[in-house]
């Protein structure tokens, strides 16, 4: 019986590099997002997470790949929507449609998956420093970050007994594409989201695939918040 990892956004950045750290360990790796993920052997299966209904496009490969007789299942909702925002002018739909990525998904994914969790088996959020703290202009993201960590803590409260257990980790300053986008060209402002951790570097996605990676195999992290964020610089 093989292990899976199911996750969502592996086509870059966390996710990808969370696919490839399972794939190395030799579990089978599925990925759920728009586009495809690069990494040998993963099993792609492209939907657009912020169309309800998606769904039903992902169950035929759930039927031919961790629910025809697997081992462990460990979902990693990664996935996110990351927009420019203010929590005072910020237009309604706008908020449903990244509550739809960033919250609704991981619900629904869940709910899909839960018949095929065995023992052992995971279900882990990807968070963020922001899940805990606000900063300026991107309302959206702290709301519903802040949100997945509270669905995580429902999560660990609702297996009680299943022995499936849960987390959320936290990252920090990751060097991702999102995060490369949004500082664009400006020197300047690179190193100063470099300084800002006790390390003086950005953290690289496979150290927070290495965490993810810890999760999936230790249940006795069963509802934690984990920050991996190389130690942030607090002013």
């Amino acid at each position: 019986m093989a292990d899976w990892a199911l996750i969502t956004g592996a086509s870059r950045g966390i996710g990808r590099a969370t696919a490839e750290r399972f794939h190395r360990e030799g579990w089978r790796v599925m990925n759920v997002s728009r586009n495809p993920c690069t990494v040998p052997d993963v099993v792609n299966v492209e939907v657009d997470l912020s169309a309800p209904g998606w769904e039903a496009e992902l169950a035929p490969a759930l039927r031919d790949g961790p629910g025809a007789g697997q081992g462990r299942l460990c979902v990693v909702h990664n996935a996110a929507a990351y927009e420019h925002d203010d929590a005072l002018t910020m237009d309604a739909d706008h908020l449903r449609r990244v509550l739809e990525i960033n919250i609704v998904a991981p619900l629904v994914l869940n709910r899909v998956v839960r018949p095929l969790l065995t023992e052992g088996s995971s279900l882990l959020y990807v968070g963020s420093t922001l899940a805990e703290k606000a900063v300026k202009g991107v309302a959206s993201y702290v709301t519903t970050k802040h949100a997945l960590v509270g669905m995580m803590r429902a999560t660990c409260q609702d297996l009680a007994g299943t022995r499936i257990h849960t987390a959320c980790v936290c990252p920090g300053f990751t060097n991702t594409e999102m995060l490369r986008d949004h500082l664009g060209s400006d020197a300047a402002a690179r190193a100063m989201v470099e300084g800002k951790t006790t390390f003086g570097r950005l953290i690289a996605p496979e150290e927070i695939a290495d965490v993810l990676f810890t999760c999936a195999i230790t249940p006795v992290l069963n509802g934690a918040l984990l920050h991996a964020n190389l130690g942030q610089v607090e002013i």
